[in-house]
C-alpha cells in the first residue's frame, strides 16, 4: 500500500510536501534552482483568495471603495491561525483583520483544510460570510507538480472535450485571442507539456465536461486530479522548469477592458451568517 504524507506552513496554509512512499511530488520552491542559478518559482500550493489572477492596473472598487491587491490576493502571505495538525489532517484559518479589511471591505473566516486517506489527498476551502451584508469573493488552488522536463509529460482529460472553452492571457489579464493556448490542446483531449506550451502564461478553461484530468510522465501515470467543483481549471508551468501546476478556479484575472468594479468580475456571492465550500482531491500513483 502507498504511504503518502503531507507537510504545510501556517504562512498562507500552504502544503510544502506530498511525499508517497518517502518521495516528493510537489514542487520545491526555493530549493529548485535554474541552470543559472536562479529560482524557477518560490511556492509549492498558494492558495488564491480573495481573487483570482491579476487585476486590471492591481486594483478594483468594491462599494465605491478603490481596493490594491497584486496578483492572487492576499491570503497567499499572510499568516493563518492553526487549527488542527495531525498526521492526516491539517486545518488552517485566516479571519478577517484590519489588514484584509484595507484591501477587502468584507468580514469573512477562510478554513483551509488537507485531509489524507491512503494515497489520496482532499483539500477543502470553506468561506464563512461573518458580515452583516453579502460578500463577494473569488478563490481557487495552485499546487504545482514535480515533473521531469526531459520525459514525455502530458495532462489528460477523462474524456473528449468538444465543447471547452480556452481563455488566453495578455500580460496577465484575459484577451480576445485565444489562438495560441488552443493550439495547444489535441485530440480534444491532451495537453502536452514542453518549452512552448506556456509561452503565453496559463492555459485557462472552462465549460469542461470532465471531472477529472491525469499527469502522465512517459505513459505512466502520476496522479490523477478531481476537480469537480469547479467551474474552471488552469495548468501553468515556467520554460524548461520540472514542474506543472494544475489549478481548479472559480474566478479568472480580469479583462483587458475591466471596468474595475468587483461586482462584473462574475464572482462567489454568499449571503450573511451563510457558507461556501468546494473542495478538489488528488489520487497519487508511485
Amino acid at each position: 500500500m502507498l504511504m503518502l504524507e503531507i507537510e504545510s506552513k501556517a504562512l498562507g496554509a500552504e502544503l510544502t510536501s506530498i511525499k508517497i512512499n518517502g518521495q516528493e511530488k510537489l514542487h520545491q520552491g526555493n530549493r529548485v534552482l535554474d541552470q543559472n542559478g536562479n529560482v524557477f518559482w518560490g511556492r509549492h500550493a498558494p492558495v488564491l483568495f480573495p481573487i483570482v489572477g491579476r487585476l486590471k492596473d492591481d486594483y478594483t472598487i468594491i462599494n465605491g471603495q478603490e481596493c490594491k491587491m497584486t496578483q492572487h490576493g492576499f491570503a497567499r502571505d499572510m499568516e493563518f491561525e492553526t487549527l488542527k495538525k495531525e498526521n492526516n489532517i491539517h486545518e488552517y484559518l485566516l479571519r478577517f483583520n484590519q489588514e484584509t479589511l484595507d484591501k477587502f471591505p468584507y468580514r469573512f473566516e477562510l478554513y483551509i483544510k488537507y485531509v489524507v486517506m491512503e494515497d489520496v489527498l482532499k483539500v477543502f476551502y470553506i468561506v464563512k460570510n461573518v458580515d452583516n451584508k453579502e460578500i463577494e469573493f473569488g478563490i481557487g488552488g495552485h499546487p504545482a507538480f514535480y515533473i521531469n522536463p526531459l520525459c514525455n509529460n502530458n495532462l489528460i482529460f477523462e474524456k473528449e472535450e468538444h465543447k471547452i472553452q480556452f481563455l488566453q492571457l495578455e500580460n496577465g489579464l484575459i484577451c480576445d485571442d485565444n489562438s495560441f493556448v488552443k493550439s495547444r490542446f489535441t485530440n480534444n483531449q491532451v495537453i502536452h507539456i514542453n518549452e512552448e506550451t506556456f509561452t503565453h502564461d496559463a492555459i485557462i478553461m472552462e465549460n469542461i465536461e470532465s471531472n477529472m484530468i491525469s499527469l502522465t510522465s512517459d505513459g505512466n501515470k502520476i496522479l490523477d486530479f478531481d476537480f469537480s467543483s469547479f467551474p474552471k481549471l488552469a495548468v501553468w508551468s515556467k520554460m524548461g522548469a520540472p514542474f506543472v501546476c494544475i489549478e481548479p478556479w472559480f474566478t479568472t484575472a480580469d479583462t483587458i477592458d475591466s471596468s474595475h468594479r468587483f461586482c462584473d468580475k462574475n464572482s462567489i456571492c454568499l449571503e450573511k451568517n451563510k457558507e461556501f465550500q468546494c473542495s478538489y482531491q488528488i489520487k497519487f500513483y508511485g
